[in-house]
């Protein structure tokens, strides 16, 4: 009953994010925290929510140096929800001005008392009262380091922005952590096999959405406003939201009718499904991945857009295919990987990755490239692609693989120049393109 009251007296947005933010905390993919959230939200509440939760986990590092500083404790000596509360009411305080301090303050501390800390209410009420006074306060004013400095300025882990600067330069590393922190642009295509183009667009425009054509994949758009009309598009499957460079995948792969085609790291499936859509139903599409559940989405989505040319199979990649060697005429590995180029999307990833990660990944991807060349047939294409903007998990890699494989040869990606790494290969970078940061390499089986 009295938690009941406690809950009731707070915005509906606030507690959405604060119990999201706990699931994320356990585990959740951001992505699919936010996609489970209450039904019964309001349009606006839900939308606060979103920013709530985005807001924070992007943050997380500069909002938890402000903490430490007005709290006078490490941020890891308090209790789980009162950082969750803490942080809630920073991001707020700090980044949304048109949130009223005391709306901020009051409901974060009656979030503890939601979470049966009714005791730190005082405490969280001191913190927040105390920044509220000291709203100019920096947490990385005093840091002569640039590195750390910059770090915190971003809220990115130390040891990944100095590999980026390491890797591309001080420069590149800070516009790259500074895009991360930005809400990106919606990329949608739309579904050719069950909608016609001219009409979808007509509907978005006419909802009120401002639409612009990619310069980076020839089918995406970038859409704003009208979020309504989005969702409910993309719940009957006339449109896909799809980030641009990872829509680029698949018209690198540009499979043809006829083309024998696996995709090895199938899911959750938006790659698949254009190459499927581009080829049309004439194509022999194999799908495979290591999660049934997975497959079950891709499964989904071939339904809904209503797809004939492609068979879902459960199956390993690091382990030899079970398919005849020399089998497919085109072959794509969008290999798991760190992720890093998708911190726009997935801000968490930057707190769970670890330094050590990277290089257990990048023999991972060798391994599986490794046995998705044995089933290219002499004369096909093997394309290789990450969301990660690791020179180890890319670069290095290909680079490895031509070495151990001098039957393929490194093709240039068609794209335009700007695009193009040095090898001729494909970089998409989030502060430069607006899209995620991907690697795309096209390699040729000569026969």
């Amino acid at each position: 009953m009295v938690l009941n009251a406690v809950s009731n007296k707070i915005s509906p947005a606030r507690v959405a994010a604060f119990h999201a933010l706990k699931e994320i905390e356990d585990g959740k993919f951001s992505s699919v925290a936010l996609s489970e959230l209450k039904r019964d939200l309001s349009p606006l509440d839900r939308a606060l929510a979103h920013e709530l939760v985005l807001g924070v986990l992007r943050w997380q590092l500069h909002l938890d140096a402000i903490i430490e500083h007005f709290a006078g404790r490490r941020i890891d000596k308090l209790d789980a929800p009162v950082r969750r509360a803490l942080r809630l009411a920073i991001y707020q305080l700090r980044f949304l001005s048109r949130v009223p301090p005391s709306a901020a303050v009051n409901d974060s501390v009656s979030l503890v008392a939601l979470a049966r800390l009714s005791s730190a209410r005082a405490f969280v009420n001191a913190v927040l009262r105390r920044a509220t006074r000291e709203p100019d306060y920096s947490p990385a004013s005093d840091i002569a380091d640039p590195l750390e400095r910059i770090a915190i300025e971003t809220s990115h882990p130390r040891w990944l922005f100095e590999r980026w600067s390491n890797a591309f330069g001080i420069e590149h590393a800070t516009l790259m952590a500074v895009a991360n922190n930005v809400t990106p642009p919606t990329a949608i295509r739309v579904v050719k096999s069950i909608a016609d183009e001219k009409e979808v667009l007509e509907k978005l425009r006419s909802a009120g959405a401002d639409l612009v054509p990619s310069k980076i994949a020839a089918s995406a758009w970038r859409v704003s406003g009208a979020t309504a009309k989005v969702r409910e598009l993309s719940d009957q499957g006339e449109i896909y939201i799809q980030d641009e460079a990872s829509q680029l995948v698949a018209e690198v792969v540009n499979a043809q009718p006829g083309d024998r085609v696996l995709d090895v790291c199938a899911a959750p499936g938006g790659k698949t499904t254009l190459i499927a859509e581009r080829a049309g139903d004439h194509a022999d599409i194999q799908a495979m991945d290591v999660s049934s559940r997975r497959l079950a989405t891709i499964e989904r989505t071939i339904q809904l857009h209503q797809l004939k040319s492609i068979k879902l199979m459960l199956g390993d990649a690091g382990v030899p295919l079970p398919f005849d060697s020399q089998s497919f005429d085109r072959v794509l590995l969008d290999a798991p990987c760190s992720g890093t180029g998708t911190l726009r999307h997935n801000p968490e990833i930057r707190w769970r990755l670890t330094n050590n990660d990277i290089p257990t990944l990048a023999e991972q991807q060798k391994r599986f490239l490794g046995h998705a060349a044995k089933v290219v047939k002499p004369g096909g294409l093997l394309v290789y692609s990450t969301c990660s903007v690791e020179v180890e998990e890319n670069e290095d890699v290909i680079r490895n693989f031509l070495t151990s494989n001098d039957e393929f040869r490194q093709l240039r990606v068609s794209v335009s120049a700007e695009l193009l790494t040095s090898s001729g290969a494909t970089r998409t970078w989030p502060h430069r393109d607006g899209t995620d940061g991907f690697f795309v390499a096209a390699l040729e089986k000569q026969g």
